[in-house]
């Protein structure tokens, strides 16, 4: 249980709700697999396997919501909806019209459906409900807000929130770059890319290549802003740092892996230690980053 993405969310500090509230809120929604007619279907699921919807340890807790989607490509339905509109055109002796065209569509549709491979994916969030944070491992805020959109179905009240700090993402980058130099606790890694803000959107992209020297101020100077931005966080675990806020290619480094392989646990066990070990490092690097950037911003 290592998440590799967040999308960064804010609750009240604290969350008053309780633990067994959030459950049954869930269970009004549990994941169901698609019907024969049903074009995609989602739902909360057991995080961990269990029996509960909620995973719960060290006063974190952990969400899970499932999606199943029909794979039908619309190639193939207007393929054999093609031949359908052949057939009928030979019976009555003239094209069909765009009416019937579209009934034909939705046809063929219905009747590929039950035959249709599926696709399932499960979207994972953390909340700390003291602390007032919920965290969505997901790489785009879309795909985020599949989950929120499901658990404000089920919630009379989310009071959630984007995180918004003081200073963009892209301010502080810029300086960080401009310095050579992040801020304490941070280290600059060797990817970043920069854009520029002109109708043209020319762009540079350094991957593992060192960020220091003249070239990156140089581009700066000329008008581009960094979009991107790869970091890490007191030796423990790095990331890449984007423009919109959003935490991507989230990676646990050694220290932190040896530490979770000392618990010599199997199954259920080593998924709670890891979880607890994932979000007490969660934990410290959200404030240091929201301060690294100036702090929340005070009337969000």
């Amino acid at each position: 249980m290592w998440f590799k993405n967040l999308q960064l969310y804010r609750l009240p500090s604290p969350w008053n709700i309780q633990l067994e509230t959030l459950e049954t809120a869930l269970a009004k929604r549990p994941f169901v697999r698609c019907g024969s007619q049903d074009m995609a279907s989602r739902g909360f699921v057991s995080p961990n396997g269990s029996d509960v919807l909620v995973f719960a340890s060290n006063r974190q807790w952990l969400i899970a919501l499932r999606t199943e989607q029909k794979l039908l490509p619309s190639s193939v339905v207007k393929e054999v909806a093609q031949d359908r509109a052949e057939e009928i055109e030979a019976q009555q002796g003239y094209k069909p019209g765009r009416k019937q065209m579209k009934e034909i569509k939705e046809a063929v549709t219905q009747e590929l459906l039950p035959r249709a491979f599926t696709r399932r994916r499960t979207s994972f969030a953390w909340i700390d409900p003291l602390a007032g944070w919920l965290a969505v491992d997901a790489a785009s805020a879309s795909k985020a807000d599949e989950l929120l959109e499901a658990l404000r179905d089920v919630l009379d009240d989310l009071p959630l929130r984007l995180l918004d700090t003081e200073r963009s993402p892209v301010s502080s980058m810029a300086d960080w770059l401009a310095a050579g130099e992040a801020p304490p606790n941070f280290t600059l890694d060797r990817d970043c890319e920069l854009r520029a803000v002109s109708d043209e959107k020319a762009a540079v992209r350094y991957v593992r290549h060192p960020l220091e020297g003249e070239e990156i101020p140089a581009h700066l100077a000329a008008g581009k802003v960094p979009t991107r931005l790869a970091l890490s966080f007191d030796d423990r675990l790095s990331f890449v740092l984007t423009e919109k806020l959003e935490i991507k290619r989230l990676a646990f480094l050694d220290i932190v892996q040896e530490e979770a392989e000392k618990a010599t646990a199997t199954g259920d066990e080593q998924f709670e230690a890891d979880f607890v070990l994932m979000t007490a490092e969660l934990a410290r690097f959200i404030p240091e980053l929201v301060a690294a950037l100036g702090g929340e911003r005070k009337n969000a």
